[in-house]
């Protein structure tokens, strides 16, 4: 039941602010290395300022390390740190970490770790491996599902409590104000990510 009234007290002040999650967007990126870097980075950081450029630049420079095949043979060889130019040994670890555990799954395209996420069995095993990986918590392993472009998906961030805060909702534990964006909407027929993008765009 509280999941319910919180979800209405969220639609309430969607619209009242002229917030919609109708407009259907597509998110994540078609490049491994991207999406492993871009995960590792956004924790606590500004994303427009901070992490996408980082995210992009990589890309431009090592187009091949869309696989993590590419990216391995890139990391092994050159300068990571210059590249993305970040200088933090710990987010570099993490990195190679999480590549690590792509490469013991054999996930090796962004399309293959698509299908393990949309596996019952496979999301399970992945996420447990992914999830011994330090600071990859709850909000990490649902932003892989964004980031391969998942729609069905939310990713509860700090800028997400900000709204369900103004919209009068009180409990903001991590499962609970997910729970709340999934019921929203499916009361209005958006799709989940959908919802979450325009939350976090707020």
């Amino acid at each position: 039941m509280t999941t319910s009234m919180d979800a209405g007290k969220l639609l309430t002040y969607l619209d009242s602010n002229g917030i919609s999650g109708a407009n259907q967007v597509t998110r994540g990126w078609e490049h491994l290395g991207a999406v492993i870097v871009d995960a590792a980075l956004q924790r606590r950081q500004r994303y427009k300022a901070t992490v996408e450029p980082r995210v992009r630049a990589l890309i431009e420079a090592w187009p091949d390390a869309a696989t993590s095949s590419g990216f391995r043979a890139r990391i092994e060889s050159e300068n990571l740190s210059a590249v993305i130019r970040w200088k933090s040994a710990e987010r570099l670890h993490q990195i190679d970490e999480i590549l690590s555990v792509f490469e013991s799954k054999n996930i090796n395209t962004v399309s293959d770790l698509r299908t393990w996420l949309a596996s019952s069995p496979g999301r399970l095993e992945l996420r447990s491996a992914l999830r011994r990986v330090k600071h990859i918590g709850p909000k990490t392993l649902d932003y892989f599902d964004i980031l391969v472009g998942r729609f069905d998906s939310v990713a509860i961030d700090t800028k997400i409590r900000k709204v369900a805060a103004k919209a009068g909702i009180i409990n903001h534990a991590y499962g609970h104000l997910a729970a709340v964006v999934h019921e929203a909407a499916a009361m209005r027929g958006w799709r989940p990510g959908d919802l979450d993008a325009a939350l976090w765009n707020a």
